[in-house]
């Protein structure tokens, strides 16, 4: 076998534990028990290592805290002896080479390859840059660039305001003087109210001349500066973009059947159309692919968090995490054809014999308790929803019917409006936020607090669909309000009242380490995968469509 010294052999028996059928479906899995001896194993190889990394666990540790995530591959060499690899994203260290983990699909920090002379070229643009952007000169002559324009503004303006006056005046002279005067005497005054419009306008041109004589100075002296810092930046724009494109052509993988991929090619027609920024660079795509290419056969793989948590995405120390769908199911698409895999888990619907259970009903709205497990709306995969079974139970039904959504995981009051003008109502309440409603959520640990609010705000993880991350420059508001209503065997009943309702606000608000870093029991996205997600809307109050009372529904939670 090639470069064995990344084979790593466990050392402990496992000869217990049965090898599983298929490979790890690497987008949403639970780890095979061969797969959590192995990462528990490397676990504790890290533990005893004294790397320059700050993972955030250690206190009093220098350097900026980045936690990373490692992985295991399950193999089985040629020999027939099983064994592990390991990987892990990105750079340790800043290396990308370390003992006992499988190198970089392609290395791109090796001295002497093209990446880093580009990076050399791009260094030295950036250097003259920062050059030009400091010199007095340059510095001195944007600054009286900069003010005189100003002052040319200004000053304009206070001329225009004089002229606009003066303007005023005259008309209101003509008016007063027009019955007072004789026609000679009249005509007269108009020739010199004429005069002084014409000398208010001379002086306006004057004044731009003179001002633009000296813009125009200034700004022939700061050309040779802007000339040469305008090409500096096109080039560094062009010579990224080329360094870029040959470095996504020299990442080429290699597939169970012998196959390369370039990066380029692998992602030019996914929604991205170039790779983006590190694909290639996670634990997955280094593991298989020194797999391929050292002839060990996958059995199985898991990817775990190691350190302090990251300040937008949730991840918790040591907890297993699927491959991201925007960087890596493109290219663990390519590498594992030919290998048998595990049914994706998603495609299935678990909730084909849940039942819909009546809250309320009357002629304009109906309210239900949905079970968990059961899409309100049809999903790309799976049609039997909410919506589906309501449409077909009430085939007059008028309208979109779902006024808001659960999501599949979550239990509840769901309303649903039986006409179009009934959903336009109850809409608008929504949309305004006078709908009252609250969430019971049994969340997986113990928590001191009793009460408070979260204010966090939400957007869209576009790497890693439908996840969602905290993001305070470009994030939507997210607020929250909890209390806590029972503490029991190490995990803590409470209330939440969404103030807003984002996607996954609770399950983000609840896990993330900025809100109360305790995820809810079963989130199979934030936390912990269980029997199910422990999240149930409990209590809706509306008013009613038709009548416009006030009404209160409640479902308690069968947890």
């Amino acid at each position: 076998m090639k470069n064995p010294s990344r084979f790593i052999s466990f050392s402990k028996d496992f000869t217990a534990l049965s090898l599983p059928q298929k490979f790890t479906y690497p987008f949403y899995y639970t780890p095979h028990p061969l797969a959590t001896l192995a990462a528990e194993q490397l676990q504790c190889y890290i533990e005893k290592q004294n790397w320059n990394h700050n993972f955030g666990i250690e206190p009093n540790q220098e350097g900026l805290e980045i936690g990373k995530m490692f992985g295991v591959l399950v193999v089985e060499n040629e020999g027939g002896q099983l064994g592990y690899l390991a990987a892990f994203s990105g750079k340790l260290a800043n290396s990308n080479h370390h003992k006992h983990f499988v190198p970089p699909v392609f290395d791109m920090l090796t001295d002497g390859s093209f990446f880093l002379e580009g990076e050399l070229k791009i260094n030295d643009i950036n250097a003259r840059i920062s050059e030009i952007e400091k010199d007095e000169q340059y510095l001195n002559l944007k600054e009286d660039f900069r003010s005189r324009k100003e002052k040319l503004i200004t000053e304009e303006e206070n001329l225009r305001e004089e002229m606009r006056n003066a303007k005023a005046q005259r008309k209101k002279i003509r008016l007063e003087q027009k019955t007072k005067l004789n026609p000679s005497e009249y005509e007269n005054l108009l020739e010199e109210l004429a005069k002084e419009s014409i000398a208010y306008k001379t002086k306006l041109a004057d004044f731009k001349r003179y001002y633009s004589v000296q813009i125009a100075e200034i700004d022939k002296k700061l050309k040779p500066f802007s000339n040469e810092l305008n090409d500096l930046l096109q080039k560094r724009k062009t010579d990224s973009a080329q360094l870029q494109q040959r470095l996504f052509k020299s990442y080429k993988f290699l597939n169970y059947n012998g196959n390369e991929k370039a990066l380029l090619d692998i992602f030019k027609d996914t929604a991205f159309r170039k790779p983006p920024a590190g694909a290639g660079e996670c634990a997955a795509p280094k593991l298989l692919h020194y797999a391929f290419k050292n002839n060990l056969k996958p059995i199985a793989m898991a990817e775990f968090w190691w350190g302090a948590p990251p300040g937008t995405e949730i991840r918790q120390h040591k907890q297993y995490y699927p491959a991201c769908l925007g960087k890596c199911k493109p290219i663990l698409s390519h590498m594992l054809e030919g290998i048998e895999v595990e049914p994706n888990p998603l495609l299935s619907n678990p909730g084909i014999d849940k039942v819909i259970t009546t809250v309320y009903e009357d002629d304009y709205i109906l309210v239900i308790n949905k079970p968990y497990d059961l899409l309100s709306v049809p999903g790309k995969e799976i049609y039997d929803s909410v919506y589906a079974r309501i449409k077909k139970q009430y085939p007059n039904a008028e309208g979109p019917l779902l006024i808001h959504r659960l999501d599949m995981s979550t239990s509840g009051i769901l309303i649903i409006a039986k006409d179009i003008e009934s959903h336009r109502i109850l809409q608008q309440q929504f949309i305004k936020r006078t709908v009252e409603k609250s969430y019971t959520a049994l969340l997986d640990g113990y928590l001191k607090e009793t009460q408070g609010t979260i204010d966090l705000p939400l957007i869209l993880d576009v790497l890693d669909r439908p996840r969602q991350k905290v993001d305070f420059e470009k994030g939507k508001s997210a607020r929250t309000e909890w209390r806590v209503l029972e503490r029991k065997k190490g995990m803590t009943r409470i209330e939440l009242i969404p103030v807003t309702g984002r996607t996954h606000q609770l399950r983000v608000h609840c896990a993330h380490i900025k809100g109360l870093n305790t995820p809810i029991k079963g989130d199979d996205l934030y936390g912990k995968v269980s029997d199910r997600l422990y999240l149930h809307a409990t209590t809706l109050k509306i008013k009613h469509p038709a009548t416009k009372e006030e009404m209160f529904f409640e479902a308690q939670p069968e947890f």
